[in-house]
C-alpha cells in the first residue's frame, strides 16, 4: 500500500468504517480509510450507544443474528481495544426501566403481542432478566420517577458504551495494524471494464481493488458512482446532556420515545428526537422543548439540571429499515455498509465483521442475502 495506491479504500469513519478497517487489519489486509470530516464526527461520534434494547420497528429476521454477534463483539472489542490503545470505551452493565403509564400500557409489557413479542424474544435470547414492577418497586430502584408511572418493565443485562471512544480507540488500533486514516472529499470511483479501479479524492486518483461505501445517511450520495439507487431515509436526533443536582440516575429511564441516564462522565444524557429533516445536523430550540416536554413526564426532577450540552446527528436508517450490506451489483469490487438507524451502534461491530469476512474470504458467517444494496433498483 503506498500513498496513491491501496488494496481497500473504506469511504467514511464513522464506527462501521473504522471497524472495517480494524478487521482487515487483522487478518492483514491493509486499507485506506478517507473521511471528509474527522473520525467519529457524526452519529458514531454523539449516539446515546445504549446497547442490548432492540428497538428499531421492522429489523427483525436476520437482524437478530447480526445484532447478537454485535453484542459479542463490543463485550470483546472493550478488553482488546484497551489492551491495544489504553483507551477505555467504557462499555459497562447498565439496566434498563420502561415506563407505563396506564393499565392497558402496564398490560402489554406484561403480556407483549406484535413487535413487542419480537423484542422480548431478543431479550430472551440474549439471556436478559426481565421482570414488571409495581409503582412501588420502581421507586425503590429510581426515586425521581414522575407520578403519573404506574411501574415499570425492568431489564438486567443490556449495556452500553462511549460511542466516540470507541470509534476513535477502532481507529487507532486499525493503523497501529497498519491501515491509514486520510482525510478528503471523495468525488467519485474510478471504473476499469465492469470492476472498481479506484477512487477520486480531492481531484487526485488512488488507486484501489476495492470500495466500502460506508458514509452513513450520506451512503445515498454514492447512487450514480455505484450505478444503483442506494435510498435512505435520514433520521434526525437530537439529544441533551444536564448536569443534575443528587445522585445519578444509575438505569436508563425510559417513557414514550424518550429516555435519561447518566453517563460516566458525571452527565445525564436526555433525548432523543425522531425527525425527517434530510442531512440537516443542526441543533434547534424545538428539539430542545421537544425533548424536555417529553421526559419531564418519565423524571421531573430533571428540570433542575443545567443544560451543558446539546447535539445533533443524522441516523443512517435505509428506506426500507433493513441494512444496506454486501456488494454492489454490477460493479467488481464495490461495497456498501450502512443502515444501521437507531440500532447502528449496537450492530455496527457485527456489520463490519461481515464486511471484512466478505471482503477477505468472498463469503460470510451471517447470510446477507436480505441486505443486499441491489434491492432498490426498480
Amino acid at each position: 500500500m503506498t500513498g496513491d495506491n491501496a488494496e481497500v479504500v473504506i469511504i467514511g469513519a464513522g464506527l462501521v468504517g473504522a471497524t472495517t478497517a480494524y478487521f482487515l487489519a487483522r487478518q492483514g489486509i491493509k486499507s485506506v480509510v478517507v473521511e471528509r470530516d474527522a473520525i467519529g464526527s457524526h452519529a458514531s461520534g454523539f449516539s446515546y450507544a445504549a446497547l442490548g434494547t432492540y428497538d428499531e420497528a421492522g429489523m427483525t429476521g436476520t437482524h437478530f443474528d447480526v445484532a447478537s454477534h454485535g453484542m459479542r463483539l463490543h463485550a470483546e472489542l472493550a478488553d482488546a481495544l484497551l489492551e491495544e490503545t489504553g483507551v477505555n470505551v467504557e462499555f459497562r452493565k447498565r439496566p434498563s426501566l420502561v415506563l407505563a403509564f396506564d393499565e392497558e400500557e402496564a398490560d402489554a409489557a406484561r403480556n407483549p403481542q406484535g413487535f413487542d413479542l419480537d423484542r422480548r424474544s431478543w431479550e430472551d435470547k440474549q439471556g436478559y432478566s426481565m421482570r414488571w414492577l409495581d409503582r412501588d418497586e420502581t421507586l425503590r430502584i429510581e426515586p425521581r420517577v414522575g407520578p403519573e408511572a404506574v411501574g415499570a418493565a425492568y431489564t438486567e443485562g443490556t449495556t452500553d458504551v462511549n460511542a466516540y471512544r470507541l470509534t476513535l480507540a477502532l481507529a487507532m488500533a486499525a493503523e497501529k495494524r497498519g491501515a491509514v486514516m486520510r482525510q478528503g472529499s471523495v468525488t467519485g470511483l474510478v471504473r476499469e471494464g465492469g470492476r472498481v479501479r479506484g477512487l477520486l479524492v480531492d481531484g487526485t486518483e488512488l488507486s484501489c481493488d476495492k470500495v466500502v461505501v460506508a458514509m452513513g445517511p450520506w451512503s445515498q450520495g454514492a447512487s450514480d458512482w455505484l450505478g444503483i439507487p442506494i435510498q435512505m431515509q435520514p433520521w434526525k436526533g437530537q439529544i441533551l446532556r444536564l448536569r443534575l443536582p443528587g445522585p445519578p440516575i444509575r438505569t436508563s429511564v425510559a417513557g414514550g420515545d424518550h429516555f435519561a441516564s447518566t453517563k460516566p462522565d458525571g452527565l445525564t444524557w436526555v433525548g432523543p428526537t425522531f425527525e425527517d429533516a434530510g442531512l440537516d445536523e443542526s441543533i434547534t430550540d424545538e428539539g430542545r422543548n421537544e425533548i424536555m416536554s417529553a421526559v419531564l413526564r418519565n423524571i421531573p426532577s430533571l428540570a433542575e439540571g443545567d443544560l451543558v450540552l446539546q447535539t445533533a446527528c443524522i441516523r443512517p436508517l435505509s428506506a426500507d429499515r433493513k441494512l444496506v450490506l454486501g456488494k454492489a451489483p454490477g460493479l467488481e469490487g464495490a461495497y456498501v455498509a450502512t443502515g444501521g438507524g437507531r440500532l447502528g451502534l449496537m450492530m455496527g461491530p457485527a456489520m463490519a465483521w461481515l464486511m471484512a469476512e466478505l471482503i477477505a474470504n468472498d463469503t460470510t458467517s451471517i447470510s446477507l442475502a436480505e441486505f443486499d444494496p441491489g434491492r432498490f433498483t426498480v
